[in-house]
Order: structure tokens, then sequence, then C-alpha cells
């Protein structure tokens, strides 16, 4: 099924507002087993009418976002009727929806806002809970050229988003007559690279019949997609969990962090970080996560040699003869950090994120990770991310998250 995606906004194009309908609308669409062929974005006004134009010619199915509002620009509505040749009525179910989202908030309806209440001829009004434009669906059926199911969607992601899993998918199966014998499964991957994926899986993978297999990169995390019968993602898993039985994050979509948080919490452990290089990057993921506050106690960011002394307990004679960068100063952040909270696991972090600063012995993306545990001996790995510096915080933070979470599976 060709389905395409129509945004409409002047903001989007003009970067004021960032456009994340397509990648949200393609997620969810992916869960049924369909992508999206193509994704254009339009200002409002008159262009909408020549993309709409073009589009339902084109397309199985158009999602359109935005331009339901009730100023001149707004021509959602319009450009769809024309395009299809659909006469546009004023239909009494949009209109009474509303009336009644002004009375909801006690607010005079101007009489602008009656254009929301127009409707493409025979077309299904949406409910719109979350605001005054109801949404549109319209059947192929009722084109007047090539068959092309219309969705018109609010702009607004607070509306977009109910009104899209209220309405669109049940339509979706039913259109393309969806069978239940049907998965995607996404897989988290973490110290493992996109072309090991293909040195060791791919034509294993390959030979399993009605898959279909995707991969997405990024850095230190990869993400491997199964899409295909029951039977096929079961067989696919088995040898995915085989050739990478540690490096699995997550299969319905948690992150790292996510995933962290989640053990700590089963566990009923608390954790704490000691940051030098990453600034605080590791704390900040572990507190973008809801419930955190349950398991996280302390975040230290000492990124000079002095706060390392005074807040970590890390000896001078440690920082002289073996540097900042370093086995032994990673392992002794990590026992201060431990003791100081008193919680049940702590992480280090020391390092060199450049551009300048590195040596032959160090260089310039080199980076110790400690760890301790209460009632278990500290230790430390040293890893080497030659990146920007963005890149190497992200890396060094997410290769301290892993070393969290394999220590919480393996306690």
């Amino acid at each position: 099924m060709h389905i395409e995606i129509l945004n409409t906004g002047t903001e989007l194009l003009l970067g004021t507002t960032q456009n994340t309908h397509g990648s949200w609308i393609g997620q969810e669409l992916l869960k049924l087993g369909l992508r999206v062929q193509r994704q254009i974005t339009v200002p409002d006004g008159e262009a909408v009418r020549d993309a709409v134009k073009e589009s339902v010619e084109r397309a199985d199915v158009l999602i359109v976002t935005g331009g339901l509002g009730p100023t001149s620009d707004d021509l959602t509505r319009e450009a769809t009727a024309e395009a299809m040749g659909i006469d546009l009525i004023e239909d009494e179910h949009a209109m009474r929806l509303v009336v009644k989202y002004f009375k909801k908030l006690d607010r005079y309806m101007a009489e602008s806002n009656k254009k929301q209440a127009l409707i493409p001829c025979g077309a299904e009004v949406l409910p719109n809970p979350n605001g005054t434009a109801p949404g549109v669906y319209v059947p192929p059926r009722l084109g007047k050229g090539s068959p092309c199911a219309v969705f018109l969607l609010p702009g607004p992601p607070r509306e977009l988003k109910p009104m899209y899993q209220a309405e669109v998918p049940h339509r979706l199966k039913a259109l393309v007559e969806l069978t239940e014998d049907h998965e995607v499964v996404e897989m988290k991957f973490t110290g493992v690279g996109e072309s090991d994926f293909h040195e060791v899986l791919d034509r294993s993978l390959s030979a399993i019949s009605d898959l279909e297999v995707g991969y997405c990169a990024r850095p230190s995390e990869v993400d491997l997609r199964l899409i295909g019968s029951s039977s096929a993602v079961a067989s696919a898993r088995v040898l995915v969990d085989e050739a990478y039985p540690d490096k699995l994050i997550s299969d319905d979509g948690r992150s790292l962090e996510k995933v962290v948080v989640d053990l700590l919490v089963a566990k009923h452990w608390t954790l704490t970080t000691a940051e030098s290089c990453t600034g605080g990057a590791i704390a900040s993921r572990i507190t973008d996560v809801a419930g955190a506050s349950e398991v996280f106690t302390h975040g230290f960011v000492t990124y000079a040699n002095e706060a390392k002394r005074e807040v970590m307990g890390v000896s001078e004679s440690l920082l002289n003869t073996f540097g900042a960068v370093s086995e032994e100063v990673a392992k002794s952040m990590a026992q201060g950090a431990l003791k100081t909270s008193n919680s049940d696991i702590a992480v280090s972090v020391t390092g060199i994120a450049g551009p300048c600063g590195g040596s032959d012995g160090k260089p310039v993306g080199t980076v110790w990770l400690g760890i301790a545990v209460k009632g278990k001996p500290s230790y430390a790995l040293k890893s080497f991310y030659p990146k920007d510096r963005s890149t190497f915080k992200l890396m060094v933070s997410q290769r301290a998250l892993d070393l969290v979470r394999l220590e919480l599976l393996s306690s």
C-alpha cells in the first residue's frame, strides 16, 4: 500500500517548529506492518491545494496534518474536497463538536470557528476532544479520480496523536485486510556494530521465509527490525539471541536508561554517578526517565582534579602517579561515590573528550569507566571513542549505563 504524509504549516519550513509528525506516524504505521512511501511538507495557503491534488492521484492513503483551523490560510478541507471532486458542506455533527468544545472551555465562539465544521460531503467526522477542529476521514469510494483514502488530522501533537490512535489504525486495517499473523519487532542492541550483524547474521536471517530485516545504526546502538509472520520472527529471534545474548537492551522500545531504571526498581537498588568528562550526561539520561527519583540518589560532576579529591576522596598520590584518566582514579571515584551516597551501585567516568589534551599514552577519546557495588570488588574498564565532544559524551554515557545494566543482570 502506497501511503503518503502531507505536513502543512509555514512554521515547519521556517524551522521555528520542529516537524515530528512524520517520524511518529511512521512508527505507528510500522506497528501495523505498513510504511510511509513519501513525506511532503508545504507552507500554509495555496500550496496545500497542489500538494493534495498530486498525492491523491498517486497514493492509496494520504494522511494530512494541520490546516484545519479557522483562519484564512487553513485550507486543508477545501484542498481535499477540490482535489477529490467532492462538495464541501457544513456538517451538523461537526458543528456540534466545535460548539461543545467552546462550551467546555466556557469561551465565546467567534463566527470564524464555524469554518471548522466544513466537511467534504459523505466524509466521516473524527472527534477531537483536545481541540476545536474535528478531523476528517474521506473513504476512497468518495473520490472522483483515483481511489485514495484521506485522513485530515490537526497539527498540534496533543490533538493529532490521540485522534490518530483512536480513529486511524482500525480504518487502515479494514482497507488493507491485514492478517492477524503478523509481527513487527524492533530490538535495540549496544556494544555491537551494524557490520557485525551483516557478517554474523545476514545470511541466516535471509534464509527465513516471510521475514523482512532492517537496521538503524546510531552511536553505540543498533536497532534490528524484524517484520513477518509470528513463526518467522520467532525463528529470527532465536538466531539473534544466540549470537548476541548480552547485547540486547530491549525489544519493546525502551531506551537503555529506561531499562536501567526498571532494573533498579525491580531489584530495589539505588544508583549514584560520578562523572568527569561527560559533565553530568549520565545523570541527565537517568533523570529523563519517569520514576528515576525512586532509585537515583546522587549525581556528582567532579570535572577538576580538586573536585575529585575533595568530593570523591581520590588521593593526591593516585592523581600524581597515574593521572586523572586512569584505571586507579576511575575505581577510586566509583568507590567514593558509593561511600558518600550509600547507594547500592555507583558508576564513574574519567576521560579526554578533546579536541586537545591527549598524549601518546592517552590519546583524545580515551576513557576509563569504574563500577562499585556494595559487597563486591570494584573494577574499571578502558574504552576509546575518538569522536567529536558531543558524540564522545553520548558514547561514554551509553557504555556507562550498559555496564550498570550488565551488573544488575548478573547480581
